[in-house]
């Protein structure tokens, strides 16, 4: 049951909050480091997908999607705004997102696409742990543009630069934290 705009929610709700957006924000993760293990971990082992026309096995998908994503040098997907109807073990879940990728070109011609959408989920909370159970990407716009990439900038050539699994920085700390 959709609760009444701007009502407050309990601690029970808001846990359920944070444990959907850890999902929103590990699917990013996956997504932009080809990661198929985390793209996986955000979807129960019966859930669907609808990037195209008809609904597919989301694992499968995943493992589609973890290779397809390489096309790019770099992606970056980001959401924000998220609105949560609970009903008991269910939620429906929109999310805007905003997606960016930047395409090298052997010719020197790169390029940059920006998405905006929405993911419509519908999570599902079995024992303690939510996931998504279907979920349909709905676009609102995208634009192509030559890129503006520019990496030789004195303020960012220093910088680490983003990489695909396993070789970004966020895997060498994972592996660095567990030794602690």
């Amino acid at each position: 049951m959709a609760a009444e705009a701007g009502h407050v929610p309990d601690m029970a709700e808001l846990a359920d909050r944070a444990a959907i957006s850890e999902i929103l924000a590990l699917h990013c993760r996956g997504v932009d480091r080809a990661d198929e293990a985390a793209l996986r971990s955000c979807y129960w082992p019966d859930a669907t997908t609808a990037y195209g026309e008809a609904a597919v096995p989301a694992h499968a998908f995943c493992s589609q999607l973890a290779e397809a994503i390489k096309a790019y040098a770099r992606t970056h997907h980001m959401v924000t705004n998220s609105l949560f109807v609970f009903d008991g073990d269910r939620a429906q879940v929109e999310t805007m997102l905003l997606a960016f990728h930047y395409r090298e070109s052997a010719e020197g011609d790169d390029s940059e696409m920006t998405y905006l959408g929405r993911y419509l989920d519908d999570f599902e909370k079995r024992g303690n742990v939510w996931k998504i159970k279907h979920r349909e990407p709905v676009m609102s716009w995208s634009q192509n543009s030559p890129a503006t990439h520019d990496a030789a900038h004195p303020a960012l050539s220093a910088l680490r630069r983003a990489g695909r699994y396993p070789d970004d920085p966020i895997y060498e700390q994972a592996v660095t934290r567990a030794s602690s």
